[in-house]
């Protein structure tokens, strides 16, 4: 009768910052006896070479070029990374398994496979931030592509959304470095208010003992119907604005550069006056805004569509109830370092219909070709 093992225990590191994602990975397997790392080089993926790393606590066990059907990140994570985990919990050899990503890496599509074998348990998903560089790069204008960190053709993300992704995900966040740590802990705290923040090697241990939930991760990211808090530390503050009113889309639109601009990290959901039915999900890091639909609000649609609606939606469109709109309503959360919360307020108010532009029909949407 063969043997049944327990599943191999995974821990995923993700970081941009690639000194304290290293850092965070040596303090793992370090300190749990039977550990191993698994690290995939996406240095040279633009010329078609990519490395796969083990090691342990001792130094480096395997170095091997791997070859991949096509050249992208996520083909790299389905090809390689999990048949190499599969093998390992098949040969019950180690306790954990610490998988680090690449720079340029959003932990979630790594969480969301590894946890979709049983044969892996993922204890938890841990992003590693140096605190001097966690502002600067927040803050940054570069894309990707820019820092030849981009892993697959055409990839457009930006340096900013890729560091809000890691840093908004985990449920644990390892900070690193000494300058501007009291700035760069109240910002991961505002970005993640989830998460622990844990010192370099603290607290680490006793969290590969638990599971993580992807799907949970999921929901409590969706702006759609995430709620969100006003929040300030110091300097670093995190203005929240809910209004029962739609927007005007042409003032918006003359105002968007000022708002994004307002902050480093802007989400949550508006109520267009040109597509009144229609939940509109605002994303934006720095000076760059992903502004798209979400499907319609949950007041828009007859009772018997309901039920097809997600639970975690639901609640949700029950806190923000209102008898006359519905669902519908205007809420946005802005994070960023000195911000001007009176300004952008009444900003973002005068956007808002009036009673007099209420009762007549719009002229234009200048939004009509872009969402």
């Amino acid at each position: 009768m063969k043997e049944v093992t327990a599943p191999l225990r995974v821990v995923v590191v993700s970081g941009l910052h690639r000194l304290a994602r290293r850092s965070t990975v040596d303090d793992l397997i370090t300190a749990v006896p039977g550990s191993i790392a698994v690290h995939h080089d996406l240095d040279g993926i633009a010329e078609g070479i990519v490395h796969r790393v083990t090691r342990d606590r001792w130094g480096t066990l395997g170095h091997s070029r791997v070859d991949l059907d096509h050249l992208c990140a996520s083909c790299t994570l389905r090809e390689d990374l999990i048949p190499t985990l599969l093998d390992l919990a098949e040969r019950g050899e180690h306790t954990l398994c610490v998988v680090e990503t690449w720079d340029g890496v959003e932990p979630r599509s790594v969480a969301e496979l590894v946890s979709s074998h049983e044969e892996l348990r993922l204890a938890t998903v841990v992003t590693a931030v140096d605190s001097e560089r966690l502002l600067p790069d927040l803050a940054s204008l570069d894309d990707l592509a820019d820092r030849s960190l981009d892993i697959a053709v055409e990839d457009e993300r930006t340096v900013a959304e890729v560091l809000s992704h890691q840093v908004e995900y985990p449920t644990v966040l390892a900070l690193h470095g000494a300058r501007h740590r009291d700035e760069a802990r109240a910002l991961v705290e505002h970005l993640n208010p989830a998460a622990v923040v844990v010192p370099p090697g603290g607290g680490l241990i006793a969290l590969t003992e638990g599971r993580f939930d992807p799907e949970s991760a999921a929901n409590r990211l969706n702006p759609a119907w995430a709620q969100y808090s006003d929040l300030a530390d110091g300097r670093v503050s995190t203005v929240v604005w809910t209004r029962k009113r739609p927007l005007h889309p042409v003032r918006l639109h003359e105002s968007l550069e000022r708002i994004v601009a307002s902050g480093v990290r802007g989400r949550g959901r508006v109520w267009l006056a040109s597509r009144p039915d229609t939940l509109l999900v605002w994303d934006a890091y720095n000076d760059a805004l992903i502004l798209e639909s979400a499907g319609p609000w949950l007041g828009a649609l007859p009772e018997a569509a309901l039920d097809m609606v997600s639970e975690t939606r639901r609640t949700s469109a029950l806190l923000d109830w209102d008898p006359v709109v519905g669902d519908r309503r205007q809420h946005l959360a802005f994070t960023g370092v000195d911000l001007d919360a009176e300004r952008l307020v009444e900003l973002l108010d005068s956007c808002l219909l009036t009673d007099e532009e209420a009762g007549r029909p719009l002229a234009e949407d200048p939004f009509a070709d872009a969402i």
